[in-house]
């Protein structure tokens, strides 16, 4: 985490963090979600300037936070210290589609969704779309 103290996490760091979350929370990261978590680093508009090395960084921060008993909480003032609101919608899609890209939703990544729309205060209706949205991309024919 020294990394992240001595540089500051940028938006982009923010979203890749919400995303390792994600798929960290049941403790066991699938491939199906690394693969989504970099499809969307490099496809996504809000990425074109990131560096891709900074998902160890970030990966890396995520596992020790979750090493922590009070590492989700740190987690989430990172994020809302460093992400600007107007990407909070962006962060929690990001995160649905992480949690729906092996096709099947845990309840502890259902737990962690939870808690993301509620630390970033999240409208109920907008995450509910946004949901769907994850869904409707994610299901097998």
């Amino acid at each position: 985490m020294n990394d992240a103290s001595t540089h500051p996490m940028t938006p982009q760091d923010c979203l890749v963090a919400t995303m390792i979350a994600v798929s960290v929370s049941d403790q066991n990261i699938r491939t199906a979600e690394l693969v989504k978590i970099e499809s969307s680093v490099n496809m996504l508009p809000v990425f074109a300037e990131y560096d891709i090395d900074r998902i160890r960084v970030m990966s890396e921060m995520v596992f020790e936070l979750f090493e922590q008993e009070d590492g989700l909480d740190a987690l989430f003032g990172l994020i809302r210290d460093n992400l600007p609101e107007r990407l909070y919608e962006t962060a929690y899609a990001l995160a649905c589609d992480v949690a729906a890209a092996d096709g099947t939703l845990r309840e502890t990544e259902l737990r962690l969704l939870e808690e993301i729309r509620y630390e970033l205060d999240l409208d109920r209706l907008h995450a509910a779309a946004i949901e769907r949205g994850a869904r409707a991309r994610h299901l097998s024919a």
